[in-house]
């Protein structure tokens, strides 16, 4: 097996606790600043990738956001009862 550098620091679950921290900090955005673009929310989050993708796929595979292609972009929103009250324009198209 072949290990590859995505220039992440990888000590005994450090990578783990970064991606965690980075969907937290996802999670907070969405839920302050409603729905937003891809770009707008790594911006807003201020994380790189990897990192920004890992953690945005593990918030997918948790089912706590949404993603809604528009054209060529795509807009992320949180799920359910994850939005806030109101809901936004993703949440309405479940």
């Amino acid at each position: 097996m072949r290990s590859i550098d995505f220039g992440v620091a990888i000590e005994g679950g450090a990578v783990q606790r970064e991606i965690g921290t980075t969907a937290g900090l996802i999670w907070n955005a969405l839920n302050t600043k409603g729905e937003l673009s891809l770009a707008q929310l790594k911006t807003a989050v201020g994380c790189k990738t990897p990192v920004f993708d890992w953690a945005v796929g593990w918030l997918t595979r948790e089912d706590k956001i949404v993603i809604i292609r528009e054209g060529r972009t795509f807009r992320v929103g949180l799920k359910g009862a994850e939005a806030q009250s109101g809901g936004s324009e993703v949440d309405r198209r479940k």
